[in-house]
């Protein structure tokens, strides 16, 4: 059982302020929104919405602070991702990573949906080479 506590969560996608899945899952729920940057690739997905993935460059996202854990189990199922299934049956992978503002000053550890850079070859993903994804400009 998830335990009711302040949770940060590195979001990068839809789950963005102002973004189609903000409103649903995050509104109402945070207690406090920063701009953040993560290591990482960032792959724009054909069905619509971005792909994080291990690498070198920079992610440009929020980090969103819940006051309560349990929103966990809500993205967890947005973002297809069963902590109990075997990782290659979940689309993203939820893990625990470092964050940083965007004046480079540390923030401390998030979770994040990442997702393998096999699925997203699968998925025919196309690398964001500024490392910024937004509905508007798809």
């Amino acid at each position: 059982m998830l335990q009711r506590s302040l949770v940060k969560v590195f979001v990068y996608g839809t789950l963005k302020p102002d973004e189609a899945s903000y409103e649903r899952y995050c509104a109402g729920k945070t207690v406090a929104v920063c701009e953040a940057i993560a290591p990482g690739q960032l792959f724009a997905l054909p069905m619509g919405y971005p792909a994080m993935t291990l690498g070198d460059s920079w992610v440009y996202g929020f980090l969103l602070t819940f006051a309560d854990s349990t929103v966990l189990k809500d993205l967890d199922e947005w973002e297809n991702y069963q902590p109990d299934r075997p990782a290659e049956e979940n689309e993203y992978q939820r893990e625990e990573i470092e964050v940083w503002g965007s004046d480079r000053q540390p923030l401390g550890k998030a979770w994040v949906y990442r997702m393998s850079i096999e699925q997203v070859e699968r998925y025919g993903g196309v690398l964001l080479t500024e490392g910024r994804w937004s509905s508007s400009n798809k």
